[in-house]
């Protein structure tokens, strides 16, 4: 892996872990102050949902970078091994016109503007200056995170085909769960 590929890696582990925490402990702390001290905050829903999006919206790279994300391959799986990996990459790629797509969707065309995410949705947001409901924070903050997973989503697309095509990666998601677990658990049941 490269140095840049560590760096990547550690910057999603770390934001990943960051997220699930702040989100843990805000929720916590609501149910705290709901139920012991009977008062609360009132923006801590708004809050809570916004992480869990980033949350998402981060994790899908990770879900892709893992082989997390669930395929139905029992088609695909009937062709011969060069003809599967090639539906494989082909389906890493679809993934990476998907990030594209919804990264030009919340940027623009940031080769037909001077800025970044200034035609697309963020600098739509940005310009109009709309605030959260409860946080009164930019909308286009919040949502500035659509960009930046699509890039790291088409990062991970991008590597995924390249490891099936070196062989060093079966497929671009994991499919064979009920498998594995049903021979994990073989003689369990009698």
């Amino acid at each position: 892996m490269t140095s840049f590929g560590r760096i990547v890696d550690k910057f999603e582990t770390t934001v990943l872990a960051s997220l699930l925490a702040a989100m843990t402990l805000l929720t916590f702390a609501q149910v705290i102050a709901r139920y012991v001290f009977n008062s609360g905050w009132v923006a801590a829903v708004e809050m809570t949902s916004i992480l869990f999006a980033w949350l998402v919206l981060f994790g899908a790279p990770y879900g892709i970078k893992v082989g997390g994300h669930l395929a139905v391959d029992s088609f695909t799986r009937l062709f011969p091994n060069v003809v599967f990996r090639g539906f494989c990459v082909f389906a890493a790629l679809c993934g990476l016109v998907f990030a594209g797509i919804l990264f030009f969707g919340a940027c623009g065309n940031p080769f037909e503007t001077a800025s970044l995410c200034g035609d697309g949705y963020v600098g739509r947001m940005y310009r109009i200056g709309l605030k959260t409901e409860d946080l009164h924070w930019p909308r286009w903050a919040v949502y500035s995170i659509l960009p930046i997973s699509m890039v790291l989503f088409g990062y991970r697309c991008i590597e995924a085909a390249y490891n099936i095509v070196a062989g060093n990666r079966e497929a671009i998601a994991a499919s064979h769960e009920a498998e594995d677990m049903v021979r994990d658990n073989i003689g369990v049941v009698k």
